[in-house]
């Protein structure tokens, strides 16, 4: 999951034109004499710049040195799952799909894609917890070339100004929020938006405190979501943020509207532009020794069951994609931490605002690996029950009662 993201890529050659519309009829790609596969099509959705090119020069350069062309719809966010399941339902898959993580269950529960557990692409470096956003069912049908994840921003001066270290447990963010609010600040901001902005932001207290996606109204849950809504009717936290867009709580921290926030490492950038004096720290956990729990962020490269010859050559191509170089420039674009330990690790010395992000990595969670493809629903009836709790329609506990009845029984 992302919003704004890094600008300031290495200047790349201009991207090929994007396909005029829809997905390609993969046929034509073979030569009509030999068969042989002298072009690959891609699809994702990175339109915005610099992602669009780097994403393009990227497959451009990758491409060149399997042996194919290959030809990429970029298409808006909101466009390509549908354009996804269409093709699944008529066979007609592009070759490559970047696709957010999430998401990968829906497709490869149609049986479109390759399992990729077999073809030689090289992950043995890999954090498993990266790999585990791969998998469906326990396959490996992705691969992802970055994650994100979500962390504690503090404002340096005003935690100084009230002799305030960074809260590392519950007890101590609840105390803290409450004393970094005043008459035109609130201590602590997170978004609890209805939609899957709200839930992701929800899931590290979740899971910290032993809940489960399955099991949402368990004590462990209901305590995590009370905490959230406790922080709320006692103003350290703004009752807005119901409304706030992760975008939205970062511009009430940049504002310095709020003292602390919950927000992703592709904020990173956008803090540095705007000359914010901040620090980052790991989300606080129930008790200290806990580990964090966050959800991971992120897409995946996913290859489509479109013929033994195809499916090679893209094969070869994702694994050009997950190259060092292009790992290390991936990450450095879009604020993510790569895939691999020794990238990672590097990443967290070079630019010491993103170990807190690389730490959380070898404990952060899957979202889809309880729930599969039904992810999305129970993240829907998740975000509802947030909205009830912290709006004070209903009690913690009441509202996740409700959202329960989302979660399939078998």
């Amino acid at each position: 999951m992302h919003n704004e993201l890094r600008n300031g890529a290495r200047r790349l050659r201009a991207p090929s034109a994007l396909l005029a519309a829809g997905l390609v009829t993969l046929g034509t790609a073979c030569s009509p004499d030999e068969g042989e596969v002298t072009t690959l099509t891609s699809i994702d959705y990175n339109l915005a710049e610099p992602q669009n090119s780097s994403t393009q020069a990227m497959l451009d350069e990758c491409g060149e040195q399997v042996g194919v062309e290959i030809e990429r719809d970029a298409q808006p966010r909101d466009q390509l799952m549908p354009s996804l399941l269409q093709g699944a339902s008529q066979q007609d898959l592009p070759d490559l799909m970047l696709v957010d993580n999430p998401d990968l269950p829906q497709v490869a529960s149609t049986g479109a894609l390759l399992p990729l557990d077999e073809t030689g692409i090289d992950t043995g470096d890999f954090y498993d917890s990266t790999l585990e956003i791969g998998r469906h069912d326990g396959t490996l049908y992705g691969v992802t070339a970055g994650v994100n994840g979500l962390a504690l921003f503090t404002n340096t001066a005003m935690l100084d100004d009230a002799d305030v270290e960074p809260p590392a447990t519950w007890d101590e963010l609840g105390d803290a929020a409450e004393e970094l609010t005043g008459d035109d600040t609130t201590g602590y901001a997170f978004s609890a938006i209805g939609n899957e902005e709200g839930t992701f932001n929800f899931e590290p207290f979740l899971w910290s405190n032993g809940g489960s996606l399955t099991e949402l109204d368990s004590p462990e849950a209901v305590e995590a979501l009370d905490f959230w809504a406790r922080l709320v009717e006692d103003g350290s936290v703004s009752q807005s943020v119901v409304n706030w867009s992760q975008a939205d709580v970062k511009d009430q921290f940049v504002g310095e509207h709020v003292a602390m926030m919950v927000n992703g490492s592709w904020q990173i950038p956008v803090l540095d532009e705007e000359g914010m004096d901040y620090d980052v720290a790991p989300l606080p956990v129930p008790e200290s020794g806990d580990d964090p729990a966050t959800p991971m962020g992120g897409e995946v490269w996913a290859i489509a069951q479109n013929g033994e010859e195809r499916e090679e050559r893209a094969v070869e191509v994702l694994q050009c994609l997950l190259s060092e170089e292009n790992l290390t420039e991936w990450a450095e674009l879009n604020a993510y931490v790569p895939p691999k330990e020794a990238l990672a690790q590097q990443l967290a010395e070079d630019n010491p605002e993103m170990a807190p992000f690389v730490e959380s990595v070898p404990t952060a969670q899957s979202r889809t690996a309880e729930l599969g493809e039904d992810y999305p629903e129970v993240s829907g009836s998740i975000a509802d029950a947030i909205q009830e709790a912290l709006a004070g329609s209903g009690s913690a506990e009441e509202a996740l009662s409700q959202a329960q009845q989302s979660v399939p029984t078998s």
